[in-house]
Formats: C-alpha cells, sequence, structure tokens
C-alpha cells in the first residue's frame, strides 16, 4: 500500500506512452482505471471522455494531489456520440454528478440543436437521474442509485449515511466543503424507487399508463400461496374434503410498535407515490374509514388479559402520528399481503387490525378455505362479522358464509392463553395445518426493525414509499430462495413424519391390545370433530368425568378439608388442635418431607469448595426448615402419641449434645414410617391417618408420574434439537447444561415416586389393600425411558413401551383411578395422533407448494410474454426496449423454474 503512494513500477517513466508519438511528461494516474500507469494531461483527457467521473491524481511535489477532470478541461457533451461536439451547445460549468466513488463537479453542454431532446431527457439517456426535470443542475448516476438501493435492503443504511459516505470518499480531509445535495439525493432516491416498481409491474408495459395501476398490482405475491388463475390445477374448487385443506390460505396478523412514526410533516406536504398500489393501503380510504367507524368501543378480553385488547386504548402516542404498523402476512412463506399494512393511530385495535384484514382478503380470489392466526384471535375472531356488518361494503369478504375459516393462535403466542384456548385454537391439533406456527411476522419484523430508526422522521408519504420497497425486497428474496427452502424443510419434514408415525403406531398397538373398544371410541371422537368442529373437542377433560387434576395432592388436600367441613357440621369435630386437624397434619409433613429432600440434594451438589455465600443461603433454609419441624412435631404429639417413644429409641448413643442431627435426615415419624420400621405391634397409630396419607401418597404418586413424563418428553426435544441446530464448542456447553438439568429433573420426580410407593407399601399392610401395585407398579430403572425408546438391546421391531405411559390394569378398589387414567390415556393419544398427523400434512403441503411455485413461476413468465407487444405506436427504439424488458423477466421466471425443479427432483428421488 505504501509502494503505490508512489510512482511504483513506473517511477522511471519521464515522458507518456498514451499514444503515438507523445513526448509530454506523464504526470497523471487514474485511481478508477485499470493499473497505475501515468499519462499526460491530453491522453488523460482523451481516455476519459468515456469515463468522466473516474478519480485523477497529479504526481507533484513528490505526492500525488487530487485533480479533477474538469480541472484539466474536459467537457462532456450530451445528445450526440462521444467523439463528436454539438454545434450549439447549453453550457452548464457547475453540474454536480452523485457516483459511487463520490461527488463530482463537472461541465457539461447540453445539446440545443433544432432535434435536441429535453435536457431531462438527455440525462437519463446516458443513465444520469436528473434531481428535477426544471433546468437542472444534478444528477445521480444509475449505478448509484441501484448501488443505495440493493445496500439500504442489505444493510439498512439510511440515505443520510450514504451521503456521508460519498462525501467522505470526495473529500476525507475537512478542508473542501462539499456542495450540499442531500435533499436532492433524498429526492432522486424516492423516485427512483417509485419508478423501478412500477417498471418491475409492467406498468410501463400498459397502454393505459401508470394510472391505471390498480391498488395492490405491485405487491410481489407468494408463489407457493394457492392463486387462483396462476398456480391452481383444474378443477381446484370441487376438490373432496379429504384434499381440499392442500388448497387452504395461511394467513397471520400482527402488530409492530418499533415501526412507529413521529408527528412531522403531513400527507398534505409529504403524500405517498404508490397510493396503495403495493402493501400499505391507500391512505385517504384508510383514514376516512377510521373516521367514519373508528369511534366504536374497543371490546375487553375475556382470555387472558391481553394488553393488545385492554390496552388498545390507552396507548401512549405522545408526540407520534403513529404507534407502530399493522400487518397481514402468507404464514407459511413469511410474505407481505397486498394492501395487508397500515399505520395503528393509537394500539392495535380491532377497527384498524379489521380494515387490513379485509383489505388484502379483496385479492385471495375464491379460496375457500382460510386458517387465519392472530395472537389475539380468540377474542378479534368473535363479534368479527358483526363488525363488518356496520363497515363499508366495499371491503367486505363476500360468500364467507361459504368459506372454511379457522381462527388459531401462533405456537409461541398459545401457552399465554386460558386452557380452552389452548386446545381450541391450537396449530398442533387442528387438521390441515401441518406444522405451521402461525409465528411468521415476528420473523419479518426482525428483518425490517433496523428501519425504524430512519422512517420514524420521515413524512407519512416517504416512510410508506420506503417500508413498501424494504417489504418488496423482502418478498422477492423469498421468491429467489424458494428452491432452497423448501427443498430444506422437506429434507427435515419426511424423517420427522416416519418417525412420529412409527411413535404414534407403537402407542396405538400398546392401547389396541389392551382396550380396543376405547381406542376406537376416541378415533371416531377425533374424526367427528375433525369434520365439525361443533361436536366435543377430544382434547379436553369430559365434564362427565372426574378432572385429571383431581387426583393431584392439592385436589386431595381439599376433598379431605372438605369432608372435614362436613364433620364439623355434623357435630363430629375429632381434631385435637384449634388450627391443624388430621389431614393438615398429614398434607405439611408430607411437604416437609419434600423441603428435606430438596435440600440434602442442594447440599449433595454443593461441591467441596463453596464459597461463603452458598453455604450461608444453605445454613439460612436449614435453620427455617428446623423451626417449622419443631412445630409441627409439636401437634404431631397429640395425634401420634406413640411417637415420642420412637423418637427417643431413634436416638444414637454416640451422638453427644453438641452434635445435632443434621435436619434433613430428621425422621418425622408418618404413619407409613410407623408401620414400615417399627415391628412392635403396640406401635400403631390412628387409622383414619393412615388413611389420609393413603389418599395423598396416591395422588403424591400421580403428581411424580406427571413430572416425570413432562421431563422425559423436554429431554427428548432437546435432545433431537441439540443433533438437528446446536454446533460448536460454546453452544454445545451451554445445551448439554440445560438437558443435565432435565436430566436432574427426571431423578428428582422418579425419587418422589418412589417415596410415594414405598409409603403405599407399608400403609397397605395396616389398610388391607392387596391391589395397589396394579395401579401403581414399581418404578424401576429401565423403566424410565420416553416414549419412543425401548429397553437397552431393544430393536425398533419389539421395542416395548415403558408402563409409565400406558399403565396397565388399575386397582378395582380405585374405580376413580380407572376414569383417571382413561382421560389421561385418551388426550396423550390423541395428541401422538395429531403430531404424527400434522407431520403427514406438513410433506403434503410442501409438495403441493412445490408444484405451486413450479405452475406460478411458468404463469408468470407467459404473463412477461404477453406484455412485450401491449404498447404501440412507439419509436424502434421504445419498442426494443420494452420488448427486451419483457422478454428477460420471462426469462428469469424460466431459469428459477428449471432450477428449482433441478433441486426439487433430487430430494423427491430420495423420499
Amino acid at each position: 500500500m505504501l509502494r503505490l503512494e508512489g510512482r511504483g513500477d513506473f517511477i522511471t517513466q519521464a515522458i507518456c506512452h498514451g499514444s503515438y508519438g507523445c513526448s509530454l511528461p506523464a504526470e497523471f494516474r487514474c485511481e478508477d482505471c485499470f493499473g497505475t500507469e501515468l499519462y499526460c494531461q491530453p491522453c488523460t483527457l482523451e481516455k476519459h471522455r468515456e469515463h468522466p467521473l473516474h478519480r485523477i491524481k497529479h504526481w507533484k511535489d513528490e505526492f500525488f494531489h487530487a485533480v479533477t477532470l474538469k480541472s484539466l478541461g474536459l467537457r462532456i457533451q450530451l445528445g450526440h456520440p462521444t467523439q463528436e461536439r454539438c454545434y450549439n451547445p447549453a453550457a452548464c460549468q457547475d453540474f454536480i454528478v452523485l457516483h459511487v466513488n463520490g461527488v463530482h463537479e463537472v461541465a457539461l453542454d447540453f445539446c440545443g440543436c433544432e432535434t435536441a431532446q429535453s435536457p431531462t431527457t438527455q440525462l437519463l439517456r446516458i443513465r444520469w437521474f436528473p434531481a428535477t426535470v426544471l433546468e437542472p443542475k444534478t444528477a445521480a448516476t444509475f449505478k448509484l442509485l441501484r448501488h443505495f438501493h440493493i445496500l439500504s435492503f442489505e444493510s439498512k443504511v439510511s440515505t443520510f449515511e450514504y451521503w456521508q459516505t460519498l462525501t467522505r470518499l470526495t473529500h476525507n480531509r475537512g478542508v473542501v466543503v462539499v456542495k450540499d445535495r442531500y435533499d436532492a439525493l433524498l429526492r432522486m432516491i424516492r423516485e427512483w424507487r417509485n419508478i423501478t416498481l412500477l417498471k418491475r409491474f409492467g406498468r410501463g408495459h400498459d397502454p393505459a399508463g401508470t394510472g391505471a395501476t390498480e391498488q395492490g398490482s405491485c405487491a410481489v405475491l407468494c408463489p407457493a400461496c394457492p392463486q387462483p388463475g396462476k398456480n391452481l390445477p383444474e378443477n381446484w374448487e370441487s376438490a373432496p374434503p379429504e384434499t381440499r385443506w392442500l388448497y387452504a390460505l395461511f394467513l397471520a396478523i400482527d402488530a409492530n410498535f418499533r415501526l412507529a412514526r413521529k408527528n412531522v410533516s403531513s400527507d398534505q406536504m409529504d403524500p405517498g407515490l404508490n397510493r396503495g398500489w403495493a402493501y400499505f393501503v391507500e391512505e385517504r380510504q384508510y383514514k376516512t374509514f377510521l373516521t367514519d367507524v373508528g369511534r366504536c368501543p374497543q371490546e375487553k378480553s375475556t382470555c387472558a388479559s391481553h394488553n393488545a385488547v385492554n390496552l388498545a386504548e390507552t396507548k401512549n402516542s405522545r408526540g407520534l402520528a403513529a404507534t407502530g404498523a399493522g400487518t397481514v402476512d402468507c404464514s407459511r412463506h413469511n410474505f407481505k399481503r397486498p394492501c395487508g399494512v397500515g399505520d395503528l393511530q393509537k394500539g392495535e385495535k380491532y377497527v384498524n387490525m379489521d380494515y387490513l384484514f379485509f383489505s388484502t382478503m379483496q385479492y385471495t380470489g375464491d379460496i375457500a378455505v382460510l386458517n387465519i392466526s392472530y395472537d389475539i384471535a380468540c377474542q378479534w375472531s368473535t363479534n368479527l362479522w358483526q363488525r363488518m356488518h356496520r363497515y363499508p361494503s366495499t371491503i367486505h369478504l363476500r360468500h364467507h358464509d361459504n368459506k372454511t375459516i379457522t381462527f388459531l393462535v401462533p405456537k409461541f403466542h398459545l401457552p399465554a392463553h386460558i386452557d380452552i384456548c389452548q386446545i381450541t385454537y391450537s396449530h398442533n391439533l387442528l387438521k390441515g395445518m401441518g406444522r405451521t406456527d402461525g409465528e411468521a411476522p415476528e420473523r419479518g419484523w426482525a428483518n425490517i426493525n433496523p428501519v425504524a430508526t430512519s422512517t420514524r422522521e420521515m413524512g407519512p408519504g416517504s416512510r410508506r414509499d420506503t417500508l413498501d420497497d424494504h417489504f418488496g425486497d423482502f418478498n422477492w428474496k423469498k421468491v429467489t430462495n424458494m428452491g432452497v427452502s423448501l427443498s430444506r424443510k422437506l429434507k427435515a419434514a419426511v424423517p420427522e413424519r416416519d418417525q412420529h408415525v412409527r411413535d404414534f403406531e407403537d402407542f396405538d398397538n400398546a392401547l389396541q391390545h389392551e382396550r380396543p373398544e376405547q381406542v376406537a371410541e376416541w378415533r371416531l371422537a377425533v374424526e367427528k370433530w375433525e369434520s365439525d368442529s361443533s361436536q366435543e373437542n377430544p382434547f379436553a377433560l369430559t365434564g362427565k368425568h372426574m378432572s385429571l387434576d383431581s387426583l393431584t395432592q392439592a385436589a386431595v388436600r381439599l376433598s379431605l378439608s372438605q369432608q372435614e367441613a362436613d364433620n364439623l357440621e355434623h357435630g363430629m369435630d375429632d381434631s385435637l388442635h384449634e388450627e391443624v386437624s388430621r389431614s393438615v397434619l398429614i398434607s405439611s409433613g408430607m411437604e416437609i418431607e419434600d423441603q428435606q429432600c430438596r435440600l440434602a440434594r442442594d447440599i449433595e451438589l454443593l461441591g467441596g469448595h463453596p464459597t461463603d455465600l452458598q453455604r450461608t443461603k444453605l445454613q439460612e433454609r436449614s435453620n427455617i426448615l428446623r423451626r417449622k419441624i419443631e412445630q409441627w412435631s409439636k401437634v404431631q404429639l397429640l395425634y401420634m402419641p406413640v411417637v415420642a417413644r420412637l423418637r427417643a429409641s431413634d436416638i444414637p448413643t454416640s451422638r453427644t449434645h453438641s452434635t445435632e442431627e443434621k435436619v434433613h435426615e430428621i425422621e418425622l415419624w408418618l404413619p407409613s414410617k410407623i408401620y414400615g420400621d417399627a415391628a412392635d405391634p403396640v406401635h400403631q397409630c390412628d387409622a383414619t391417618l393412615c388413611q389420609y396419607e393413603w389418599e395423598l401418597r396416591r395422588a403424591q404418586a400421580y403428581d411424580a408420574l406427571d413430572e416425570l413424563r413432562r421431563h422425559l418428553r423436554l429431554r427428548a426435544h432437546l435432545y433431537k434439537f441439540k443433533d438437528a441446530h446446536i454446533r460448536g464448542q460454546r453452544a454445545n456447553t451451554r445445551a448439554s447444561a440445560i438437558i443435565d438439568k432435565v436430566e436432574s429433573n427426571v431423578s428428582v420426580a422418579a425419587a418422589r415416586y418412589r417415596r410415594a410407593w414405598s409409603a403405599l407399601e407399608h400403609l397397605s399392610f395396616a389398610l388391607s389393600r392387596t391391589t395397589w401395585k396394579e395401579e401403581f407398579p414399581k418404578l424401576e430403572n429401565d423403566d424410565i425411558r420416553g416414549m419412543s425408546q425401548g429397553k437397552p438391546g431393544q430393536s425398533s421391531g419389539n421395542r416395548t413401551l415403558s408402563w409409565i405411559w400406558k399403565a396397565r390394569g388399575i386397582a378395582s378398589d380405585a374405580p376413580e383411578g380407572e376414569t383417571v387414567l382413561n382421560e389421561s390415556l385418551r388426550i396423550e393419544w390423541c395428541k401422538s395422533r395429531a403430531r404424527a398427523t400434522r407431520w403427514v400434512e406438513e410433506v403434503q403441503l410442501l409438495r403441493e407448494e412445490m408444484r405451486r411455485v413450479a405452475a406460478y413461476l411458468l404463469w408468470h413468465a407467459a404473463w412477461w410474454d404477453a406484455q412485450a407487444d401491449r404498447r404501440t405506436g412507439l419509436a424502434l427504439a421504445e419498442v426494443e426496449g420494452i420488448r427486451g424488458y419483457a422478454k428477460r423477466q420471462a426469462a428469469v421466471r424460466r431459469d428459477l423454474h428449471d432450477t428449482f425443479l433441478s433441486k426439487w427432483g433430487a430430494v423427491n428421488g430420495i423420499f
């Protein structure tokens, strides 16, 4: 680099070699031409008549000085060939040209001949974009405008930052002040965006001109979504119900409050150029609609306390003309929909989102199946059609009663809803959804959010045009990547489908063997619900049966407390303490037992060199737990006097007064412990206490099994995710730490079940329960495995399902246990079937989408071919340009079609 600061290889060159016979000194070097050879001034000018925007350096005073071609005498002639001069030029001495290498001041001669075009036309024909149509003094090269256009899409650079870059490329020393053309650059870029948009959508090929441009006609459509007349097979409208879901349109609605706009300028001062041609709705119609119907009060949420609903009226809008933007996207492929974006004036109000939804629905054609995802769909959809009838008929969704419309909640947002919403609006449970998650808008916001810092300062029209441009580029990149994205999705979906189908078949076969009639009933119920959503939801707990929560410890404690309350009403009070009853004594004792186990585990995990802070926290927990045990033990003696003798005999003789028993090792002497360890028949306790502990231990066992199954499912998911997505040492270390924590939770749940099982075994002798082990088998280490895992050494062909997933044979003396198990198995069977079905659907959807993309590209190529000859009566040069652009666009679509088919052919050949 330092060598190039001098003349380098040409240090000994004294005279110019630029032309034959030239003997002038070689002192000038071009920074933009190939090579570093030096030339004289006349040769430099001659070489740069076709490159008037190159940067020149002059070797003088032992270093290179920056000079301009204008200062060397170069004049740029427009309207004539390069070597030809106009006999009547219109000179412009200080014309400014913006190029990718800086800001240039040039000497320009417009053609003044009788046949000369306007100055604007002369500039455009040399690919210079004028800043104004009246006496232009500034222009930007097409190369610069294209460069900024793409750069802004990829880096989200603002126009101001780009202008600062140009000024520094021109002069980076702070000595020379570059003429300010920032405002002119803003104007040229905005006009370039608008003209490029119209060009790309064939508006220059329409004999009616740009004035006939229809709303939404300049949006890049999703080629994988169903587009009637473009990519759907013949007679798709009469498809049987079994396959009609394949032609569904998936939509997702969301709002983004990062895309706010400050209250600067107005539509009168800064009108939009697009006027609803692309993604933003037409502003005048939108505001008229909001003025007419926007005063309706917002309905309050009856689900969870959704801020998007309840706080829509209170969104802080001080200093903002728009608090954000709402959008309707293609849910499966993340495309912005035509006329599906609009500003939010004050929060995410129904009236705004309704207009955007109904506006973009005007471009769906005759699609009869609609799947609409919205994070507050449970509330928004309730009175949607009643609200629609209050709106202008121009935006009504025609024949909506004859369409199959399903409302859903995106998967990430669904857990925030109440239980009934989680099974009513779930993508995972509803037929025809494949593996759609409904979170497409969230991924799209990640691409557009970096633009928000610059668009929030813009006027309304500039902001809409800029965002429209970015949305269009985002959609186009999705189109060009369809070959890779759909191929990658299918490669991932086919193995997942096969795995989940096998898992379901294994589970189904195990249950078919044990309870075939019930499985047949479940299958019939699911199929009825899938064909008619008004039928009883098979994923819901049935009202006629006991809730699955009825055998949790909390539910059993409530039941025992209610029994004691009934006894009090009938005058049968056998409590020996005014605050602690028998059931409270046993339940609180079991809670203390759990706390002891947690404390013992934390002490074990402490390690050999704990910090003072760690030891302090454990000591504080130990002190609190010791005080609890002391208080509980005093009450225990009232109900169980025998415990005093047992405690006295349990004190080791080797323990001194200074050695205190560790709190997590203190024996509580619950009834199960008494009957398990005390051989003396005198060591007995109240039968009621034994019965209470029996009920609570059964509930504890159910709780532990549920917890164990949940952590095993989570562990299986984490292992799959780690294998598929985690790369690198740091990421693997973090993933392993999370899996280790889940493994620890599996061990804790298993230990809790074993404690409950051991207590039940001891109590069964006192209560004469003989068949309880059929309800609660003993948990061996080999039993702790996932649903799709077999025992060690078992192959996939002879793999057996662990009893924890099917729990065969329930004790006859516990009829409620059979009901609970039946409900649990029914819901688990339905979910397992749904998982397998969704993956089967996903593979079918992906293959249908591949077919649709190929068909759409061929249709679009034919459409461009048809545009080539629409304009007549033009000059030959214009006709050739119009035809050439149309043919090139058609060729682009056919190239994409052929490239995609080659990728997909390999994938479909494998699967």
